[in-house]
């Protein structure tokens, strides 16, 4: 049996063997540097540097981007044509390019040293994000207005009859609505056109056309202003006795611009073609919107035996 201090003098006699073996050995692993072991070392001056310029680029990108969106939107939009928009994106974005030359003429030299490819990269998709999000801002209200009313919910066509109105089956989502005859050529009674317009600013402002168009005759036809203020309370009724899925034509309340149209009395069979144009001045363009809707009354289907 060996006791404890047999066995720390024996361990002892080994390491002093082995560093007699290599001259030297101890006094150079002592003298290994950080890089040696693959640590870097820290360098307190030099870390703070790098953030100051990191900070200074970030602000630089940002400001950059906040000048292109506010001279895309207030310089190059007003003079380009709507149906050469692309510009309007493609050229400020392709300005990336000019990223690194301008840290190269703003910053000073003690930051210059610290950006690398990777300070590009970082500085690219602020830039993108900055600037998409800055374009999407300024287009929309307060500050711009792109995009021309819209209708709110569904067109519907209900027939007074004398009696009540009937909405007619269905609703005209995919721009047709279908009228089937039980008797006759004529579909009996006065037909209204309803929809109502919603826009993400007044909408009051907006011109809207509404034409009707059967067999090559074509008639501009005005909204009737007391129709809603007489029978708006009933249009709910109407909805649930005679058809419940016809849509809520006006979901905003009073916020939509509530239209009805007479189309005429007892109108005939055939396809009823009703176009919408709307125009409005936007900012910075002028606004339109068209749409095309078709009220096809079908003919009695004849039995046979």
């Amino acid at each position: 049996m060996v006791d404890l201090r047999t066995a720390m003098a024996a361990a002892q006699a080994a390491d002093r063997k082995s560093r007699d073996g290599r001259p030297g050995a101890d006094d150079k692993k002592k003298r290994r540097s950080g890089a040696d072991l693959g640590i870097e070392p820290f360098d307190p001056v030099k870390y703070v540097g790098k953030e100051k310029a990191d900070t200074s680029s970030m602000w630089l990108v940002i400001l950059f981007a906040f000048t292109v969106t506010a001279l895309m939107r207030y310089v190059l939009m007003p003079s380009t044509a709507k149906d050469k928009t692309d510009i309007l994106y493609m050229m400020p974005l392709v300005m990336i390019i000019l990223i690194p030359q301008i840290h190269r003429m703003v910053m000073p030299e003690r930051f210059l040293e610290h950006y690398t490819k990777g300070t590009w990269f970082r500085a690219t998709f602020l830039y993108t994000f900055t600037f998409l999000s800055l374009a999407f801002l300024l287009v929309n209200p307060p500050f711009g207005d792109i995009v021309a009313p819209q209708v709110a919910s569904d067109w519907e066509i209900v027939v007074d009859n004398g009696e009540d109105f009937v909405f007619a089956d269905g609703s005209g989502r995919d721009g047709l609505i279908t009228w089937q005859l039980e008797e006759g050529e004529y579909l009996q009674g006065t037909s209204w056109l309803l929809f109502g317009l919603a826009d993400n600013v007044g909408n009051e402002d907006a011109e809207v056309v509404v034409n009707h168009r059967f067999q090559g005759t074509e008639t501009v036809i005005e909204s009737n202003t007391t129709f809603w203020a007489d029978h708006g309370s009933d249009v709910g009724t109407w909805r649930t006795l005679n058809n419940k899925s016809a849509p809520i034509i006006l979901p905003h309340a009073d916020q939509d611009q509530a239209f009805a149209l007479n189309l005429g009395e007892s109108l005939a069979v055939g396809d009823h073609m009703i176009t919408v144009e709307i125009t409005e001045q936007g900012d910075p363009w002028v606004n339109t919107r068209t749409y095309t809707w078709t009220f096809s009354i079908q003919a009695p289907v004849s039995s046979t035996e």
